[in-house]
């Protein structure tokens, strides 16, 4: 029995997993310290850890896409995300939280690369670029609801709501993706030799191009990292905000993000990939500066208002760069897909660490993080221009 299911609808779902394991219990972390007896600060590396995971397990997870296919890899997955939330909901140690986060980490990493191959599988090249903003525009729907689902499933059960309801949603799409999804690689793309070498990486690593936009993606990212990581001290412990206004807050950026991401490509095809990349990272440097002149100033909308101008300029440079990364490769796009998740969440995640040691005020490492796409932009053309200059 199988069900007639385009393919987008699915990579959408796929891609639906990292968020919400990120998301859902965000208004829940003064309850989990609470409950495992640990620092607010410990609680919230659970954050971190799962970007961890994320990133890593999509360098082993990617040759398995590219060696047994896009279906078995997502449905693997499903199975051992189920697993991960079943362990977190249950663990009476912070230990085992932990480890159940690195679990989620790398299934949520096999249904990214599985998706974001699955994609360059069927809309080819250049028409990917498009159905990645799409996918974008949908993972901007959970931070929309998740956190006002997780306040409400805290308040009426547990924190461990959160993570049962995890497993409800894993349970749900591998059924869906058991009786619909049809594998998208083509017989001629299947990778043959060794499963793990670094040759498959280092073919990928060798392209400019992918380099080039895999650093803004994620460059990109680390300010979102940032965003998701400071947004509850800065709103509910410095502004004094309820989990539920907390929410609403954090709900209305990614409403923002949805609606961006969905107008993004039109947007694109009018300007061009070249200026819709500068605008991107342009808006997000204006919103450094709008942070920094507004961080006196103790109203959420201070904070927000700066977020909402960057996430726009985001949703433009993620829809560009990701699929301007992914474009050159198609035998080798699960291998591409997965460095390219590696290097967005693994890096970002890095960079957000590195920030959080220097000393710097919370505002002032996120508006680092909002400048600097469009100074590594400004560098690399100037490069670009110096060579051009020299050859002719």
């Amino acid at each position: 029995m199988s069900l007639t299911i385009k393919p987008l609808p699915l990579f959408m779902l796929m891609v639906l997993f990292s968020p919400l394991a990120i998301d859902i219990f965000l208004p829940a972390i003064p309850q989990m310290a609470e409950a495992f007896v640990v620092p607010l600060d410990w609680m919230t590396q659970a954050i971190p850890v799962f970007l961890f995971a994320f990133g890593f397990g999509q360098l082993l997870v990617g040759p398995l896409a590219d060696r047994f296919g896009r279906r078995p890899t997502a449905l693997f997955g499903v199975l051992l995300y189920m697993l991960g939330s079943a362990v977190a909901a249950q663990a009476m140690d912070f230990s085992w939280l932990i480890l159940a986060r690195l679990i989620q980490g790398v299934a949520a990493s096999c249904l990214s690369v599985a998706a974001f191959a699955g994609v360059r599988d069927v809309y080819g090249a250049e028409r990917s670029k498009n159905m990645l903003s799409y996918l974008n525009g949908v993972i901007c729907i959970v931070p929309a609801l998740a956190p006002l689902l997780g306040g409400v499933l805290s308040h009426y059960w547990s924190w461990a709501a959160n993570f049962w309801f995890m497993l409800l949603y894993a349970l749900l799409v591998g059924l869906t993706l058991m009786l619909g999804l049809k594998e998208t690689q083509h017989s001629a793309h299947i990778a043959k030799g060794r499963l793990y070498s670094w040759s498959r990486y280092f073919s990928v690593l060798r392209v400019p191009a992918f380099i080039y936009y895999a650093s803004l993606v994620m460059l990109a990212m680390a300010m979102i990292v940032g965003y998701v990581s400071q947004s509850p001290g800065r709103l509910m412990v410095d502004m004094q905000l309820s989990s539920a206004q907390y929410a609403l807050w954090f709900g209305s950026n990614a409403l923002l993000n949805i609606i961006a991401a969905f107008v993004a490509p039109s947007l694109i095809k009018l300007v061009g990939q070249t200026r819709a990349l500068w605008l991107g990272a342009g808006l997000m440097a204006a919103a450094a500066v709008g942070l920094i002149s507004s961080q006196q100033f103790a109203h959420p909308l201070a904070f927000m208002l700066p977020i909402y101008v960057c996430s726009v300029g985001f949703c433009l440079l993620i829809a560009v760069g990701a699929g301007s990364a992914l474009a050159p490769f198609a035998e080798r796009a699960g291998t591409a897909a997965a460095l390219l998740g590696f290097i967005q969440m693994t890096g970002s995640a890095s960079l957000v660490g590195l920030l959080a040691l220097s000393g710097l005020s919370s505002s002032e490492q996120l508006a680092i993080l909002m400048a600097l796409p469009l100074v590594v932009m400004a560098i690399v053309a100037r490069r670009s221009s110096l060579m051009l200059g020299v050859k002719q």
